[in-house]
């Protein structure tokens, strides 16, 4: 067994996620089993998000023309700027 440093704000929030998983487990929980819970879920793939982040919004191509539109006047105004 290896003994680790935390700060104190780390200590309580794997104390508030052993909590939780004592909740959900019904049974006692201690920190090295919290902290391998995390490392697990943090490993797993969730594609679903990913599907979910590329999906494209509504009123993004209006928002993209607008952009470009904006870019185009900032672009101009430096141009005048910087010839004067």
């Amino acid at each position: 067994m290896t003994t680790i440093s935390v700060t104190e704000d780390v200590k309580r929030r794997l104390l508030r996620v052993t909590s939780e998983l004592q909740l959900k487990l019904k049974r006692r929980v201690d920190f090295n089993e919290a902290i391998r819970f995390l490392l697990v879920q943090r490993q797993e793939k969730r594609p679903h998000l990913l599907m979910e982040a590329c999906k494209s919004t509504i009123g993004a191509d209006e928002a993209l023309k607008e952009l470009a539109t904006e870019r185009k006047r900032d672009e101009e105004k430096a141009e005048r700027y910087l010839s004067v």
